[in-house]
């Protein structure tokens, strides 16, 4: 059985204080969905926004005093926002794993539907590690590690690779719902502008609901 699940490169929370997270591996991957925890979601937003956590140039405004502001102001003021990871396709049956590469991230997952709808090659890496996507008629051939020729590959049809990423997709949507309704209990003076940023980052339609009274 073959899965796709959108994932999220994370790092160790060490002396993080401003909202609750919880205890994970550095640099592992954490599934988006609509089934994480609060604190799983505090996590996955304390990643986003710390990759983006860049001192402002001339380009936008100052940063903030405060810390919190301070370390949300990147998320709310670049153009181009960035989040390590992208979708993760795993062969159950054999263990193979395509993982996202390091010149992938999860605001380019789109170029999948790309990639079935055109055939054109996906490269989320390079060397010493390259994740490569190849489309060969109606086959889809995804090898693990292009540096290598004995890399394990992963090879399904386009129908089917098209029908697993419109789930990747509803687990994005799901994962923003959850962010939104620990946006109003965590940052809710910031509700509305943090979970439409996100919504960019994940690359899915906005759908902040109005506060609740």
């Amino acid at each position: 059985m073959i899965v796709v699940h959108p994932v999220l490169e994370t790092y160790a929370p060490e002396g993080f204080g401003l909202w609750p997270v919880t205890e994970i591996e550095p640099f592992s991957w954490l599934p988006l969905s609509g089934e994480l925890t609060p604190a799983e979601v505090g996590t996955a937003m304390m990643c986003i926004v710390s990759c983006n956590d860049i001192d402002p140039d001339g380009s936008r405004p100052p940063r903030p005093a405060a810390p919190l502001d301070s370390f949300l102001h990147g998320l709310l003021t670049f153009d181009s926002l960035f989040a390590p990871g992208g979708l993760r396709v795993t062969d159950q049956s054999t263990g193979a794993a395509f993982l996202p590469g390091c010149c992938d991230g999860l605001e380019d997952w789109r170029d999948w539907y790309q990639f079935v709808g055109d055939g054109r090659t996906l490269g989320f890496g390079h060397d010493p590690v390259s994740p490569l996507a190849e489309r060969f008629g109606d086959t889809a051939r995804l090898t693990v590690n292009a540096e290598q020729s004995d890399s394990p590959v992963i090879e399904l049809s386009v129908a089917d690779l098209r029908h697993l990423i419109d789930g990747a997709e509803r687990d994005l949507a799901a994962f923003h719902a959850l962010a939104v309704d620990w946006s109003s209990r965590y940052l809710p003076d910031h509700r509305a502008a943090v979970t439409a940023a996100l919504a960019r980052v994940l690359d899915i339609p906005s759908m902040v609901c109005p506060a609740r009274v």
